[in-house]
């Protein structure tokens, strides 16, 4: 069977996997995926769908743009200073997940605004998007 061209992208993920210190099963029992397709990924026989990248990235916690652009999916040096941006956003160690949804929420409202990233757009042409609320953090 011939290889696709996401070889980068399996050598990454199974770099990645063992630097997580997981076996091929665990990590796709924690992405919700088949051992088998995982494995396949890992070869470069397949190519995932960016929602696989997502749950694996987060099963791996590990920024799913970064995987997006082994993959093909995002533009590396069009979508560099965005990649860059997210993750930073993800990594930093003072947010919790709930707030670092809402930043990423707010981020590309505002790139939609200005013009960017308008292909994931899902609302209607010159509509703002709805506020966003920030989760309140009890202490």
């Amino acid at each position: 069977m011939a290889s696709l061209n996401v070889g980068n992208l399996g050598e990454y993920l199974r770099e990645q996997r063992r630097n997580a210190q997981l076996s091929l099963r665990q990590l796709a029992d924690a992405a919700g995926v088949s051992n088998p397709y995982l494995s396949q990924i890992e070869r470069g026989l397949r190519k995932p769908s960016a929602e696989v990248l997502q749950q694996v990235a987060k099963a791996l916690r590990i920024s799913a743009e970064t995987l997006y652009v082994r993959a093909g999916i995002l533009d590396a040096e069009r979508d560099r200073d965005d990649v860059e941006t997210r993750a930073v956003i993800l990594a930093d160690p003072s947010l919790n997940e709930g707030q670092k949804q809402v930043l990423l929420q707010v981020y590309e409202s505002f790139r939609r605004e200005n013009g960017f990233g308008a292909d994931t757009d899902d609302g209607a042409p010159g509509m703002p998007d709805p506020p966003v609320k920030a989760p309140q953090n009890p202490q």
